[in-house]
């Protein structure tokens, strides 16, 4: 579980979100951070139950950093406000789907998938849903799927269909979409309480297959 002291600390952040105020708390924020980094190590070995490949990573590969990067923000902001990981082969940096914890008072969520796939990439999992449309459909209606995730994706979508694939296709719309993943929106409280790690493990679980079958389309792309 992550514990309540880590929503106090992103609150008082987020209303001091200034250099001068983290550097007189960043030894709490250290102390968090190793908090969370244990937590995502036991999240990394219940997904190994399940999903092997995507446990071949490290808490500390699959944290991000909680420094922002301001360059080319009008938000000058230096800080997120925000606790994240995301589990795959390769961890964050990685390409392939993976498992998405989500820490920020009022915005908790799991999810997964592959965000902000590069073009080819995309093009990739566009290919693998059209020509698999019946088999990704069924993964998306599983019970535990629409249990978690309401049997829908998350994200940006074309307003037509994309280059290359026709637009008479009747499940055109999962085509259009700019990432493919899902979310399942958390309350805060059960971050901090023992059963956490259950629910973590069954919204993850009923993910796999998801992940699976967009793992196809990532290998494919690094094998030519």
């Amino acid at each position: 579980m992550i514990s309540k002291e880590t929503f106090h600390f992103l609150k008082e952040l987020k209303a001091n979100n200034s250099k001068e105020w983290f550097d007189e708390n960043r030894s709490l924020y250290t102390d968090l951070r190793n908090q969370f980094e244990h937590f995502i190590n036991v999240v990394i070995a219940e997904i190994s139950l399940f999903d092997k490949e995507s446990a071949l990573t490290t808490a500390k590969a699959s944290i991000f950093r909680i420094n922002r990067d301001i360059r080319f923000s009008n938000d000058k902001d230096p800080y997120k406000t925000n606790f994240g990981a995301f589990i795959a082969k390769g961890g964050r940096k990685g390409i392939h789907a993976g498992y998405y914890i989500h820490v920020e008072p009022g915005e908790c969520f799991l999810a997964g998938g592959i965000y902000m796939p590069s073009g080819p990439m995309l093009k990739a999992l566009r290919e693998e849903i059209y020509e698999n449309i019946t088999a990704f459909k069924a993964i998306l209606h599983a019970p535990s799927f629409m249990k978690h995730f309401g049997g829908q994706l998350w994200g940006d979508k074309l307003t037509s269909a994309p280059r290359g694939f026709p637009k008479d296709f009747p499940d055109v719309e999962y085509l259009k979409y700019k990432h493919y993943t899902v979310a399942k929106n958390e309350p805060d409280h059960i971050y901090w309480h023992p059963s956490f790690i259950d629910e973590v493990r069954e919204v993850f679980k009923a993910l796999e297959p998801f992940n699976t079958f967009l793992t196809r389309a990532v290998e494919e792309v690094e094998q030519n």
